[in-house]
């Protein structure tokens, strides 16, 4: 695990050429909206990252992670980002929200061409409550047969309804920190009514005993947020499982207000290490 590192700098200015569409794209049970983002004009891009945005389950919006995606897009001409939103626990808890995750990747392998995507390379990708969605994808990808995932960006993830880790117990002991982790209790409360799922490999994948053969990961966590540890709790499980697996803390942040979870994956630090991992992985590779 690399070190915190110093206090990084703004990220550098977008580029002109950044182009931002709006789309529906098919969830388990009904049509949702998305943004699809891209820079250029190049024809069909190779590797598609699909986005899940934070909120704990219970909020949390396209716009949220507007500013973090713009950033992502502009480090690399030639990536493409699909960014979706997904059924919030209000209008259905735990497993809708998984659910339309998954199905929203088969959406994509199959409307390839409408993305301007080869279907070559597919990466999943989240913040908080989506990192949550981004890691299930792995496994309902490897349990239901696909689609095949390239990799996994997992930034300051939700993994542990139990809610037991030593920062999640810890950290709040600090007044700034007590709203933050009491934001997470809520949107489990709402994601998982049902106590009997807060164990289920879908809601918990840290619960999960099956974690082999998952695609590589990059796991983002930050050093006073009560989700650092199980963050990087499973980044342990993964390596032990033989997943080949980076876990970065990035430096202490301010996530008291809503959406700093996002403005934190904005820095530079962030961006760099997401930049990087994209080049360690395979050469994407024809289609089957």
């Amino acid at each position: 695990m690399s070190e915190a590192l110093a206090l990084p700098v703004e990220p550098w200015p977008l580029a002109d050429d950044l182009k931002i569409r709006n789309l529906s794209v098919n969830g388990a049970q009904t049509a949702l909206p998305a943004r699809l983002y891209s820079r250029g004009e190049a024809a069909k891009r190779d590797s598609l990252i699909v986005f899940f945005h934070a909120g704990g389950f219970v909020g949390g919006n396209l716009e949220d992670a507007d500013m973090f995606l713009r950033h992502l897009v502009n480090c690399n001409a030639e990536q493409l980002v699909l960014a979706t939103s997904y059924t919030l626990a209000g209008v259905s808890p735990f497993p809708a929200a998984v659910e339309d995750a998954h199905a929203i990747l088969l959406w994509a392998k199959k409307n390839k061409g409408k993305l301007g995507w080869s279907g070559k390379q597919l990466i999943v990708a989240g913040i908080e409550a989506g990192a949550n969605l981004a890691a299930v994808c792995t496994l309902m990808a490897r349990d239901r047969g696909g689609p095949a995932l390239a990799g996994q960006i997992l930034i300051m993830p939700m993994l542990d309804p139990g809610l037991t880790s030593c920062s999640m117990r810890e950290l709040p002991s600090a007044r700034e920190m007590v709203e933050v982790a009491d934001a997470c209790a809520a949107g489990y409360r709402g994601y998982l009514p049902n106590a009997a799922d807060r164990t289920h490999p879908y809601a918990s994948p840290l619960q999960s005993s099956r974690l082999k053969n998952l695609p590589p990961a990059l796991i983002l966590s930050a050093e006073d947020d009560p989700l650092r540890d199980e963050a990087e709790q499973y980044g342990t499980k993964l390596i032990a499982c033989g997943v080949k697996t980076t876990v970065s803390r990035l430096p202490p942040a301010p996530l008291q207000e809503p959406g700093a979870r996002n403005e934190c994956a904005c820095k530079v630090i962030a961006l760099g290490e997401i930049a990087n991992f994209m080049a360690s992985l395979d050469r994407p590779e024809s289609p089957v």
